[in-house]
Protein backbone atom coordinates (compact mmCIF):
# COMPACT_ATOMS: atom_id res chain seq x y z
CA UNK A 1 0.00 0.00 0.00
CA UNK A 2 2.64 2.32 0.87
CA UNK A 3 4.40 1.43 -2.36
CA UNK A 4 1.16 2.74 -3.86
CA UNK A 5 1.42 5.83 -2.45
CA UNK A 6 4.86 6.76 -2.99
CA UNK A 7 3.92 5.97 -6.86
CA UNK A 8 1.33 8.25 -7.11
CA UNK A 9 3.43 10.87 -5.44
CA UNK A 10 6.49 10.78 -7.55
CA UNK A 11 3.83 10.36 -10.39
CA UNK A 12 2.32 14.09 -9.19
CA UNK A 13 5.58 14.94 -8.20
CA UNK A 14 6.85 14.47 -12.09
CA UNK A 15 3.34 15.98 -13.55
CA UNK A 16 4.77 19.36 -11.76
CA UNK A 17 8.01 18.92 -12.95
CA UNK A 18 6.89 18.62 -16.73
CA UNK A 19 4.00 21.50 -16.29
CA UNK A 20 6.96 24.05 -14.96
CA UNK A 21 9.25 22.76 -17.50
CA UNK A 22 7.12 23.54 -20.45
CA UNK A 23 5.44 26.95 -18.57
CA UNK A 24 9.84 27.69 -18.88
CA UNK A 25 10.26 26.17 -22.58
CA UNK A 26 7.06 28.61 -23.76
CA UNK A 27 8.64 32.09 -21.57
CA UNK A 28 11.90 30.92 -23.14
CA UNK A 29 10.66 30.78 -26.62
CA UNK A 30 8.55 34.02 -26.61
CA UNK A 31 11.28 36.11 -25.25
CA UNK A 32 13.85 34.60 -28.37
CA UNK A 33 10.86 35.44 -30.20
CA UNK A 34 9.79 38.70 -28.97
CA UNK A 35 13.95 39.91 -29.38
CA UNK A 36 13.62 38.73 -32.91
CA UNK A 37 10.48 39.97 -34.51
CA UNK A 38 8.63 42.38 -31.76
CA UNK A 39 5.99 42.25 -30.40
CA UNK A 40 3.42 42.48 -32.91
CA UNK A 41 5.86 40.04 -34.98
CA UNK A 42 5.01 37.73 -32.87
CA UNK A 43 2.10 35.05 -32.97
CA UNK A 44 1.57 32.64 -30.07
CA UNK A 45 1.54 30.01 -32.84
CA UNK A 46 4.81 30.93 -33.15
CA UNK A 47 5.43 30.91 -29.39
CA UNK A 48 3.95 27.68 -30.04
CA UNK A 49 6.38 25.91 -32.33
CA UNK A 50 9.35 27.45 -31.07
CA UNK A 51 8.77 25.75 -27.74
CA UNK A 52 7.02 22.54 -28.85
CA UNK A 53 4.22 23.39 -26.99
CA UNK A 54 0.74 23.81 -27.93
CA UNK A 55 -1.53 26.74 -28.18
CA UNK A 56 -3.92 25.16 -25.27
CA UNK A 57 -0.91 24.99 -22.73
CA UNK A 58 -0.31 28.95 -23.80
CA UNK A 59 -3.85 29.61 -23.01
CA UNK A 60 -3.75 27.61 -19.90
CA UNK A 61 -0.82 29.42 -18.35
CA UNK A 62 -0.84 32.81 -19.49
CA UNK A 63 -4.12 33.62 -21.52
CA UNK A 64 -2.69 35.56 -24.16
CA UNK A 65 0.22 37.01 -25.80
CA UNK A 66 -0.05 40.18 -23.90
CA UNK A 67 -0.09 37.49 -20.51
CA UNK A 68 3.38 36.09 -22.06
CA UNK A 69 5.02 39.10 -23.21
CA UNK A 70 3.96 40.52 -19.39
CA UNK A 71 5.47 37.41 -17.62
CA UNK A 72 8.48 37.52 -19.61
CA UNK A 73 8.99 41.00 -18.86
CA UNK A 74 7.66 41.06 -14.79
CA UNK A 75 10.69 37.87 -14.78
CA UNK A 76 13.09 40.44 -15.90
CA UNK A 77 11.93 43.51 -13.33
CA UNK A 78 11.45 41.25 -10.32
CA UNK A 79 14.90 39.48 -10.94
CA UNK A 80 17.01 42.86 -10.93
CA UNK A 81 14.48 44.31 -7.86
CA UNK A 82 15.91 41.09 -5.85
CA UNK A 83 19.67 41.75 -6.89
CA UNK A 84 18.49 45.46 -5.85
CA UNK A 85 17.52 44.60 -2.59
CA UNK A 86 20.32 42.34 -1.71
CA UNK A 87 22.62 44.84 -2.47
CA UNK A 88 20.95 47.09 -0.23
CA UNK A 89 20.46 45.15 2.70
CA UNK A 90 24.38 44.53 2.68
CA UNK A 91 26.62 45.55 5.39
CA UNK A 92 28.34 47.58 2.93
CA UNK A 93 28.89 51.55 2.59
CA UNK A 94 26.75 54.00 0.15
CA UNK A 95 29.67 53.81 -2.51
CA UNK A 96 30.48 50.32 -2.31
CA UNK A 97 26.33 49.38 -3.16
CA UNK A 98 25.99 52.46 -5.94
CA UNK A 99 29.43 50.57 -7.83
CA UNK A 100 28.07 46.84 -7.25
CA UNK A 101 24.56 48.29 -7.91
CA UNK A 102 25.89 49.78 -11.62
CA UNK A 103 28.21 46.17 -11.97
CA UNK A 104 25.46 44.01 -11.82
CA UNK A 105 23.02 46.25 -13.60
CA UNK A 106 25.48 47.10 -16.61
CA UNK A 107 26.30 43.12 -16.67
CA UNK A 108 22.57 42.29 -16.69
CA UNK A 109 21.31 44.28 -19.55
CA UNK A 110 24.06 44.01 -21.65
CA UNK A 111 24.01 40.42 -21.83
CA UNK A 112 20.37 40.86 -22.92
CA UNK A 113 20.69 43.67 -25.25
CA UNK A 114 18.30 42.51 -27.73
CA UNK A 115 15.84 41.79 -24.89
CA UNK A 116 16.78 45.34 -23.55
CA UNK A 117 16.74 46.46 -26.99
CA UNK A 118 13.61 45.11 -27.78
CA UNK A 119 11.61 46.40 -24.58
CA UNK A 120 12.98 50.11 -24.92
CA UNK A 121 10.77 49.70 -28.56
CA UNK A 122 7.85 48.66 -27.04
CA UNK A 123 7.79 50.96 -24.67
CA UNK A 124 8.18 53.47 -27.01
CA UNK A 125 4.51 53.19 -28.57
CA UNK A 126 1.05 53.97 -28.06
CA UNK A 127 -0.66 51.25 -28.97
CA UNK A 128 -0.71 48.77 -25.45
CA UNK A 129 -0.99 51.92 -22.60
CA UNK A 130 -2.16 49.22 -19.32
CA UNK A 131 1.09 47.23 -20.93
CA UNK A 132 2.72 50.43 -20.59
CA UNK A 133 1.37 51.30 -17.16
CA UNK A 134 2.26 47.91 -15.38
CA UNK A 135 5.76 47.80 -17.02
CA UNK A 136 6.45 51.59 -15.60
CA UNK A 137 5.21 51.28 -12.69
CA UNK A 138 7.26 48.26 -11.75
CA UNK A 139 10.39 49.85 -12.94
CA UNK A 140 9.80 53.03 -11.09
CA UNK A 141 9.92 50.68 -7.86
CA UNK A 142 13.22 49.70 -8.77
CA UNK A 143 14.75 53.30 -9.25
CA UNK A 144 13.21 54.00 -5.82
CA UNK A 145 15.99 51.22 -4.40
CA UNK A 146 18.75 52.94 -5.99
CA UNK A 147 17.25 56.77 -4.81
CA UNK A 148 17.72 55.27 -1.24
CA UNK A 149 21.13 54.24 -1.73
CA UNK A 150 21.89 57.55 -3.13
CA UNK A 151 19.98 59.78 -0.73
CA UNK A 152 21.44 57.48 2.53
CA UNK A 153 24.69 57.96 1.28
CA UNK A 154 23.84 62.08 0.93
CA UNK A 155 22.55 62.14 4.15
CA UNK A 156 25.34 60.10 6.16
CA UNK A 157 28.04 62.70 4.38
CA UNK A 158 29.53 59.93 2.06
CA UNK A 159 28.22 61.59 -0.84
CA UNK A 160 28.10 65.46 -1.45
CA UNK A 161 24.58 66.68 -2.37
CA UNK A 162 23.55 66.08 -6.06
CA UNK A 163 20.32 65.51 -8.11
CA UNK A 164 19.77 62.75 -7.56
CA UNK A 165 17.41 61.78 -10.17
CA UNK A 166 19.48 62.89 -12.80
CA UNK A 167 22.27 60.94 -11.64
CA UNK A 168 19.83 57.76 -12.19
CA UNK A 169 18.81 58.96 -15.87
CA UNK A 170 22.70 59.24 -16.12
CA UNK A 171 23.73 56.60 -15.50
CA UNK A 172 20.54 53.75 -16.61
CA UNK A 173 20.41 56.54 -19.94
CA UNK A 174 24.18 55.65 -20.70
CA UNK A 175 23.99 51.55 -20.23
CA UNK A 176 20.95 52.00 -21.90
CA UNK A 177 22.70 53.79 -24.76
CA UNK A 178 24.98 51.46 -24.57
CA UNK A 179 22.70 48.43 -25.16
CA UNK A 180 21.04 50.01 -27.56
CA UNK A 181 23.48 51.59 -29.89
CA UNK A 182 26.80 49.64 -29.29
CA UNK A 183 28.09 51.08 -32.39
CA UNK A 184 28.14 54.48 -31.15
CA UNK A 185 31.11 53.38 -29.30
CA UNK A 186 32.46 50.19 -30.98
CA UNK A 187 33.04 52.69 -34.37
CA UNK A 188 36.47 51.72 -35.71
CA UNK A 189 37.35 48.54 -33.87
CA UNK A 190 36.37 44.75 -34.51
CA UNK A 191 34.38 44.96 -31.78
CA UNK A 192 30.55 42.81 -31.84
CA UNK A 193 28.20 43.01 -28.52
CA UNK A 194 26.91 39.83 -30.21
CA UNK A 195 30.36 38.07 -29.53
CA UNK A 196 30.40 36.84 -26.34
CA UNK A 197 34.23 38.07 -25.79
CA UNK A 198 33.71 41.14 -27.37
CA UNK A 199 30.79 42.11 -25.29
CA UNK A 200 32.86 40.94 -21.97
CA UNK A 201 35.20 44.20 -23.31
CA UNK A 202 32.41 46.36 -23.97
CA UNK A 203 30.63 45.36 -20.38
CA UNK A 204 33.73 45.99 -18.34
CA UNK A 205 34.73 49.67 -20.42
CA UNK A 206 31.35 50.89 -19.66
CA UNK A 207 31.23 49.81 -15.87
CA UNK A 208 34.97 50.94 -15.57
CA UNK A 209 34.06 54.69 -16.98
CA UNK A 210 30.72 54.65 -14.83
CA UNK A 211 32.52 53.76 -11.83
CA UNK A 212 34.87 56.28 -12.55
CA UNK A 213 31.94 59.27 -13.25
CA UNK A 214 29.95 57.97 -9.76
CA UNK A 215 33.46 57.65 -8.19
CA UNK A 216 34.40 61.50 -9.21
CA UNK A 217 31.29 63.14 -9.08
CA UNK A 218 30.25 62.09 -5.69
CA UNK A 219 33.04 62.18 -3.60
CA UNK A 220 32.31 65.34 -0.96
CA UNK A 221 34.53 68.34 -2.41
CA UNK A 222 37.13 69.46 0.20
CA UNK A 223 36.07 72.95 0.73
CA UNK A 224 39.38 73.70 2.70
CA UNK A 225 41.38 76.25 0.88
CA UNK A 226 44.85 76.45 0.60
CA UNK A 227 47.28 79.01 0.62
Amino acid sequence: MSELINRLINFGHSKEMEKTDKRSSILEAAEKLFCELGYEGTSTRQIAKEAGANMAMINYYFGSKEGVFMEVMDGRIEGFKEQLTSISNDNLSGMEKLLKVVEDYTGRILENHAFHKMMHRELSLTQRPEMFVRIKNSMAENRLVIEQIINDGIKDGSFRQVDVRMLIATLMGTISYVAISPSKITSGTNLDINNTEDRKIITDRLIKHLKDLITIYLTPKNDTKTN
